[in-house]
């Protein structure tokens, strides 16, 4: 095992945490604040952002999608040249964070912002970022990875680089309170397949990471076995808070990642705009199953530890039993025609989006090749 491991991320949790962004943001900057649709306005989080930033200089800049596209974005990225902005501030879920990470690097680059998506270009300087966190899933908020959409072109691409890593982040677990029952099944569930990509591997006797690994997972379960009563703080902060250590770096050091499943999933989303965590959840099972005899080890881990499943032979097979249980049970598809996906030409699509990505070898053995794949998303139709 070896690694290296800095996560400089301030993290304010807690009821009233906004109240600290008068003090985190510098008072002499130029902040661009950046979200979503309206409901900021609706759920009251946006007039406290402008209580805590009133003597602060502030522009907004809103439209951000549920799958940032890089057209909006390039607007908000002439915003920034035009102004002289010096400070982003991301006030939503993982897309409007995703998406601010991208502004932040393209303000700093003088050529076509895509190129950081395509890996042309690696930003080595970037605006600093802050976030006020709406939507508990994707753990973006403290950590350096973003996820663009190209709509003209149906490509929907990744980058990493710690230099977007956010500086402070605000998690109040009462913005929960109004999310949409849709928005909070996602949430359990995409924490829960962020931490099975890095857990879901290889055996390797990393018996923190995996310990670690096994309390998110069965705090999830358990989130979601509580989920008719989740009207209370305790389920709003266990929540808020596992959902940020699913990808905050602890469970990932030292171990073989896969990340096939988002991979996988990111082509659903492009082509025909299903929500994230549902790809991932329509794509996971089948892929498991696919890959069964590289991840039974693990697959038993899975069963035994976090499910409580009896030993026998096939433990590895009743843990992904388990895990469409899972998802069907809060209401997330396992199927592309759960998900409103009939079209017959539809594998055909996904599978030359993923080559054209050269997703042509992925997974942690780097086994899934375009085949695999076309296997894989038959199984899951």
């Amino acid at each position: 095992m070896q690694f290296s491991f800095q996560n400089p991320t301030k993290i304010e949790f807690g009821q009233d945490s906004i109240k600290s962004l008068k003090a985190l943001l510098p008072l002499e900057s130029k902040v661009l604040l950046v979200y979503g649709g309206g409901s900021i306005k609706r759920n009251g989080i946006y007039q406290q952002v402008m209580t805590a930033l009133e003597d602060h200089n502030v522009m907004e800049f809103s439209g951000v999608e549920a799958n940032p596209t890089y057209e909006t974005l390039s607007k908000a990225v002439e915003l920034v040249k035009a102004q002289g902005i010096d400070f982003v501030l991301a006030v939503g879920g993982g897309s409007v964070i995703d998406g601010c990470k991208y502004i932040v690097a393209a303000s700093c680059y003088d050529g076509d912002g895509w190129d950081i998506l395509t890996g042309a270009h690696y930003s080595d300087k970037a605006l600093p970022l802050g976030v006020v966190l709406t939507l508990p899933a994707t753990g973006s908020e403290s950590n350096a990875a973003a996820v663009v959409t190209k709509a003209a072109t149906q490509d929907k691409l990744s980058f990493y680089n710690d230099i977007v890593r956010p500086r402070f982040a605000i998690l109040n677990p009462d913005v929960i309170k109004t999310l949409p029952e849709r928005q909070q099944a996602n949430g359990i569930i995409d924490a829960f397949i962020h931490v099975c990509e890095q857990y879901l591997t290889l055996e390797a006797d990393t018996w923190v990471q995996d310990g670690y690994a096994e309390v998110l997972l069965r705090n999830l379960v358990k989130l979601a076995a509580q989920f008719e009563q989740r009207d209370n703080d305790i389920w709003r902060a266990n929540l808020m808070w596992t959902a940020n250590q699913a990808l905050y770096g602890l469970v990932g050091n030292g171990v073989t990642h896969d990340w096939s499943t988002h991979m996988i999933g990111h082509e659903i989303t492009a082509i025909y705009g299903v929500d994230h965590a549902r790809t991932l959840t329509i794509v996971q099972p089948s892929l498991l199953r696919s890959q069964i005899e590289y991840k039974r080890g693990k697959l038993n881990q899975l069963g035994s530890q976090v499910f409580n499943l009896a030993q026998g032979d096939d433990l590895a097979e009743r843990a992904i039993d388990a895990l469409e249980q899972l998802y069907s049970k809060l209401g997330l598809p396992v199927r592309l025609s759960e998900a409103g996906i009939k079209d017959a030409d539809a594998v055909d699509k996904l599978v030359a989006a993923l080559e054209k990505h050269a997703m042509t070898a992925i997974g942690e053995h780097k086994a899934i090749d375009i085949a695999t794949s076309r296997a894989i998303l038959l199984q899951a139709s």
